[in-house]
């Protein structure tokens, strides 16, 4: 599937409207569910398919943040054959207790994944929690660019930012839907 047919895929499979409340606590009449994407097989593996050319040469694990960044880790990984961590938000309190599921990241290139991006607050934490635990955090990649603001926090942080689609992209697909 061509790019241009990939956005409005996913325009049309998660674009909401209404009245939202953002992670960030700001308000938003446009809203992507990703996993709406993500629990659609095809569409997420065409998803893959276009984020594969995106990860940065040299990386060793793909981190998929909890909860949304997982499942796009997991495709881009049977996709690529780049073993996936799954880090958590905070390291379980039983069992292992790890914060980082999976191959283990410790001196690894580590390439964060996530599926909506507005702020990177989110991201932010978890890179330093991976960069605790050993990892060279040195990029991250997602699906949605939802603000540049977020780009901007994470290149700030020295992250290397790329997306498959800013939010523009998918809103602007619309208008050549048939």
């Amino acid at each position: 599937m061509d790019r241009e047919l990939l956005a409005k895929k996913i325009y049309e499979t998660a674009h909401l409207t209404g009245s939202f409340k953002l992670r960030s606590g700001k308000e938003s009449n446009d809203y992507f569910d990703k996993y709406l994407f993500e629990s659609n097989p095809a569409l997420l593996n065409d998803i893959a398919e276009h984020l594969s050319e995106l990860i940065p040469s040299g990386t060793e694990v793909l981190a998929g943040l909890e909860m949304g960044g997982i499942p796009v880790a997991t495709a881009l990984s049977l996709k690529t054959g780049i073993p996936a961590a799954f880090v958590r938000k905070k390291a379980k309190e039983y069992g292992t207790c790890k914060l980082a599921e999976g191959i283990d990241v410790s001196g690894k290139t580590v390439c964060i994944i996530e599926d909506v991006v507005t702020t990177g607050g989110q991201i932010l934490l978890s890179a330093a929690d991976l960069r605790k635990a050993g990892a060279k955090v040195l990029s991250v990649l997602c699906v949605i660019e939802r603000e540049p603001l977020g780009r901007h926090n994470l290149e700030t942080d020295g992250l290397n930012f790329f997306s498959l689609f800013k939010m523009e992209d998918l809103l602007a697909s619309t208008s050549n839907l048939t």
